[in-house]
């Protein structure tokens, strides 16, 4: 199963996303590969966000080596599943999905939640945004251990 993690500049909640997915994966024995993008490339090249690191860090995620990059039209064909961290990003995605490709794409989320863009705020809202991508996270890779 590969999945691709979607925000918007891919330097905020994609690596967070993509950095707990990995791990969540690992200790549940799963064989899943994790990447990350995001629907614009302004950030292309960039790290991710200082304070994203410094709280996943605080969690245990390293995820220093990640660099951000745009969605291609190929990764609708590389990924299984391909998760929107918010309904704006998620309609992005649908609309630049090819008509033939093999992902899925959805939400982050499977409670239906917006993940909501922490870029410019305090550490607190990446805490909040870290506790809702690993609540969601552990969810997503229970179901997909069960074959949901």
């Amino acid at each position: 199963m590969n999945i691709l993690c979607v925000c918007l500049g891919n330097i905020c909640r994609s690596p967070m996303a993509e950095g707990t997915l990995r791990r969540l994966a690992a200790e549940a024995g799963a064989t899943i590969t994790v990447d990350s993008a995001g629907t614009g490339g302004w950030h292309h090249g960039d790290p991710p966000h200082p304070t994203g690191l410094a709280v996943a860090a605080e969690r245990g995620y390293d995820n220093s080596a990640q660099r951000a990059r745009q969605v291609a039209p190929e990764d609708f064909d590389r990924f299984d599943l391909i998760l929107a961290m918010d309904h704006a990003t998620l309609g992005t995605l649908l609309r630049m999905r090819p008509a033939t490709a093999r992902a899925e794409v959805r939400l982050f989320d499977p409670d239906g939640r917006d993940v909501p863009d922490p870029y410019g705020e305090e550490p607190a809202a990446y805490h909040h945004v870290l506790d809702q991508i690993e609540a969601a996270g552990k969810t997503l890779i229970r179901d997909l251990a069960h074959g949901h």
